[in-house]
């Protein structure tokens, strides 16, 4: 079953978003393993980020083997806090 992830980090910038993204994405543009979608944003005091994996195990790998080890080595420029996390399985999916 799909797994959804929203990560809003409060006080973040566009500019902290893509030296993160940059971080922990494959460097062609791509989506990590798993990931079928990404979005990401600024919101009202910060910014949002949204993904959807194809599996939670699929987002427990990326965040416990890419995600997590990279943030708490530091990325220059990146978010120097963790997000507000929240996670749900995806019941439905619409597209255009």
């Amino acid at each position: 079953m799909a797994y959804g992830v929203v990560h809003h980090f409060e006080d973040g910038t566009k500019e902290q978003y893509e030296a993160s993204v940059a971080a922990v994405h494959p460097s062609d543009g791509s989506l990590p393993d798993g990931q079928v979608f990404h979005a990401a944003g600024p919101s009202d005091d910060g910014w949002t980020v949204i993904a959807i994996h194809d599996s939670q195990q699929s987002w427990e790998r990326f965040r416990d083997e890419i995600l997590t080890p990279k943030m708490a080595e530091g990325i220059e420029g990146g978010f120097t806090a963790p997000p507000e996390e929240t996670t749900f399985e995806v019941l439905s999916q619409i597209t255009a």
